[in-house]
């Protein structure tokens, strides 16, 4: 099998004939979105589980996987770009435009699938939309993907989404455009909703019946809530709750059949719109209708729960993608235990067909025998002509009765024939290989990815034991990961894997001389084989380019490279040789430089190791090193935690409480709003002169602070400034920061705005708009209304960079004076000093020690 065909038949849905009933052919709404046939529906089925089940949706919401189907739904076959509004989209998962753009759009942008370009609206939101879904789009063109659409199953699937979950429009025209069915849901879970309504239309026969998944479920969800579950990845309480809100709006119905004993029996899954798209009518009482249809063609046992449905042989999809016949209906998991679970349609058939009727006691043996019971024998006639006497096992034929003493038996007698019991089909089989066998499928694992990697080895894969397809279906997920990681474009691992499988099986000869598949899986066909030391090689070629390796190229030249140099060293050295002589010092010589190379080898390895160990030791150091100084720093912050504030001498102030840092830094402020003020409105030369404005902002901040403070104290309680008086000051302290730093901002764009009136602020405003008036693309009409307005612009941004520089200049002269009058300023005298000190108060520790 090719690497191009292995996808088409993994993809493939085997064609079986289906008993067609006499009668009628019913009416079909021609042209309804929602009746596909047969073909369509397993087309744009597999294109959506292909779609979701892409690596980059591994664990992202049904909100996300939906909005990657509408996008694939409205792609144009031509471009691969969508062109849509953030609302729209949102509309379409019933959600809200800002939802869609904070918690969709950059989902969608993360996980490599869709490729988004945003244009922003009015307020920066990302308004309109350009994506183009990666994957779909590079499956075009490519015989047999699942994803490889053409045209008209674009605009079926367009209108498929449309009739499901549309949001409905009103045109300018006044004509309305009615929505979908599930189009009015939105809000929360609406996503997944709309996302499991179009997996069951998916899956809806002509007659809306939904095949439902085989196997145990849980009883106490049922059958139908597992189906959905299942369908969408979720638990089945989850799908349980979806599918109760599905039916709240009549879009499903889980319909129960009843027998003729009136006992419960297996529930369908319908979709009554898809039905109703075919011509098919749903009757207002299912379970009547249904029950009378099936009447038995013999009598019912009253044992039995009662006749089923009969068996149909139409292949319809599985919930996880595979293709099997239709199972017969059993008892309803939601009142009875499961029976039994579904068994290979691949199973001759040894009833015959008149008489199936899905019991679980058909096909169990060569003769059609129900299953041994302990009364088989106490139902006999006594003249021994009855038929359960030639129906009885040969178990029972040679067993003990009921009651009597067991002893050997005679199954053993014949060789253990029956010593690991029996399958579907009566075939024995041994002890030790029943476990291993179990788990066998006969087909692809259901994830697109590995389908197509393991194609080209798909006879391989139907030879393996259920235990070696888990190791192999591992082993190949290990690879395509790490062969995602080589690549720059996500994912094109499954395609490299199945182009190196098919490359092993032409060198083996093909599948038929693999003798091992399980061994030549997991040793030959899934490792990549290095010729050179880049990771990127795979027997000489290159993963990510598909070109030949360069690294190998390399050494091939090499290796020629010195065979050549030395050949005409024994030229130059021993001329006069014969061939052979020559040959044999050629290959002596070549053989001594591979050992010396082999030994530099060595060398370099030691070195490396050693290296690498000087490097950890240093590396042990530097962390020792970084824990003690950790650790003396954690020291000294303890240490500074417990000092009191200098400015009021709290104690446990870290060195400053909090109202004294607010107080500095209100005082800092008020400072560096003088000097702001100063730089434009005093003479920098006069310190006078400079004195006189940083005094007049002073009392004016001060006033300003006062006011904010008295404003604050009228409108607290006094009962709790007195209650918290350090929380009371604290917040004064900060008021008088926020009224500072408030005044600093109006006196820096005072500053700004006369200096930027100066003489040097005109003139390089004057230069920047000639200079951009003077631009190439304005010579034509330099005194128009473009050219005019840039250099407007440009003049204004000239202005204000001067007079931010002239006040920065500025604002370094005055610092530099008033550091300079700082230090020539003699300290006070402690004779001043000492009754500032002797007038501060002191805490209680302090107190207390004075006193004693």
């Amino acid at each position: 099998m090719s690497a191009v065909a292995a996808p088409a038949a993994a993809f493939a849905r085997p064609r079986r004939e289906s008993y067609v009933p006499a009668g009628p052919v019913p009416e079909r709404a021609a042209g309804h979105p929602l009746s596909l046939g047969r073909d369509a529906r397993a087309r744009l089925g597999g294109a959506v589980r292909t779609l979701l089940g892409l690596a980059g949706l591994d664990g992202a919401s049904d909100t996300v996987r939906l909005a990657v189907l509408v996008l694939a739904s409205r792609t144009p076959s031509e471009t691969g770009v969508v062109e849509i509004r953030t609302s729209e989209l949102g509309r379409w998962l019933g959600l809200s435009a800002s939802y869609t753009a904070s918690n969709v759009v950059p989902v969608l942008r993360r996980s490599g699938v869709v490729s988004v370009e945003t244009a922003e609206g009015d307020y920066g939101q990302d308004d309109g939309l350009k994506c183009r879904v990666l994957p779909l789009w590079a499956a075009q063109d490519v015989v047999g993907h699942p994803l490889n659409l053409a045209k008209k199953e674009y605009a079926t699937l367009w209108r498929l989404l449309e009739a499901v979950m549309a949001p409905g429009w009103k045109h300018r025209d006044g004509s309305v455009t009615p929505a979908g069915l599930i189009g009015t849901r939105t809000g929360r879970g609406a996503s997944t909703d709309r996302l499991a309504l179009l997996l069951l239309v998916l899956e809806a026969r002509e007659t809306g019946r939904v095949r439902q998944c085989g196997g145990t479920v849980d009883t106490k969800r049922g059958r139908a809530a597992a189906t959905v579950a299942r369908l969408l990845g979720c638990s089945a309480s989850a799908g349980e709750r979806v599918l109760e809100r599905l039916e709240n709006r009549e879009l499903v119905l889980r319909v129960r059949l009843r027998t003729a004993s009136k006992m419960a029996h297996r529930s369908r899954l319908m979709v009554p719109a898809v039905a109703a798209a075919h011509g098919r009518t749903v009757p207002d009482d299912v379970q009547e209708d249904r029950a009378e249809d099936l009447e038995p063609d013999f009598s019912d046992p009253d044992v039995t729960a009662g006749p089923n449905e009969v068996l149909e042989t139409e292949a319809e999809p599985q919930v996880s993608g595979a293709s099997v016949t239709d199972e017969p209906d059993v008892a309803d998991p939601d009142v009875a235990a499961t029976l039994h679970t579904d068994h290979p349609h691949l199973v001759t058939p040894v009833v015959p067909p008149q008489l199936s009727r899905g019991f679980s006691g058909e096909g169990r043996g060569g003769e059609g025998r129900r299953p041994e019971r302990a009364c088989v024998r106490e139902d006999q006639a006594a003249d021994g002509e009855d038929a359960a006497a030639g129906s009885a096992s040969q178990v029972a034929e040679g067993g003990p009765l009921r009651g009597e003493q067991p002893k050997e038996s005679p199954v053993d007698e014949r060789g253990g024939q029956r010593a690991a019991g029996a399958g579907a089909g009566g075939r024995p089989k041994a002890v030790g290989w029943d476990k291993a066998q179990q788990q066998r499928r006969v087909g692809l694992p259901a994830r697109p990815a590995l389908q197509v990697a393991l194609g080209p080895v798909a006879g391989l894969w139907v030879q393996l034991s259920g235990w070696q397809q888990d190791q192999v279906q591992a082993a190949a997920e290990a690879e395509i990961k790490r062969l995602e990681g080589l690549l720059e474009h996500q994912g094109g691992g499954p395609r490299l894997l199945a182009d190196r499988l098919t490359d092993r099986l032409k060198e083996t000869g093909g599948e038929a001389l693999v003798d091992k598949p399980y061994g030549w899986l997991i040793r030959k066909g899934l490792v990549q084989r290095q010729a050179c030391t880049d990771r990127r090689c795979d027997d000489g070629i290159r993963l990510d380019t598909g070109a030949d390796c360069e690294m190998c190229g390399n050494v091939l030249h090499i290796r020629r490279a010195r065979r050549a140099r030395i050949a005409a060293e024994i030229d130059r050295e021993l001329p006069g040789l014969s061939d052979g002589e020559r040959r044999r010092v050629l290959e002596d010589r070549l053989r001594q430089q591979a050992a010396i190379e082999a030994e530099d080898f060595v060398w370099r390895r030691e070195q490396a190791r050693a290296e690498q160990a000087r490097r950890e030791a240093a590396r042990a150091v530097a962390q020792e090193q970084a824990e003690r100084e950790r650790e003396v720093a954690a020291t000294a912050e303890a240490v500074r935690q417990t000092l009191p504030c200098e400015d009021c001498g709290l104690q446990r102030s870290a060195g400053l409480c909090e109202a004294c840092g607010y107080r500095r830094q209100a005082e800092a402020a008020i400072v560096e709003a003088g000097l702001v003020a100063a730089a434009w409105a005093a003479d920098l030369t006069d310190p006078g002169d400079v004195s006189a404005v940083t005094a007049e902002v002073r009392s004016t901040m001060e006033r300003d602070i006062a006011a904010a403070r008295t404003e604050y104290l009228r409108a607290i309680d006094p009962a709790d400034q007195e209650a918290e008086p350090e929380a009371a000051a604290s917040v004064l302290a900060y008021g008088a920061l926020h009224t500072a730093q408030q005044a600093l901002a109006e006196y820096r764009r005072n500053a700004l705005a006369m200096l930027g009136r100066t003489e040097k602020a005109e003139a390089e405003a004057r230069r920047a708009y000639k200079t951009e008036q003077g631009r190439h693309w304005f010579r034509h009409n330099p005194n128009g209304a473009d050219a005019v307005a840039a250099a407007t612009e440009k003049a204004e941004a000239a202005r204000e960079r001067t007079a931010e520089h002239l006040l920065a200049v500025r604002l370094k002269q005055l610092r530099e004076q008033l550091a300079a009058r700082t230090e020539q300023a003699a300290a006070a005298p402690w004779t001043d000093r000492l009754p500032e000190l002797a007038a501060r108060p002191l805490d209680g520790e302090a107190a207390g020690a004075v006193i004693a």
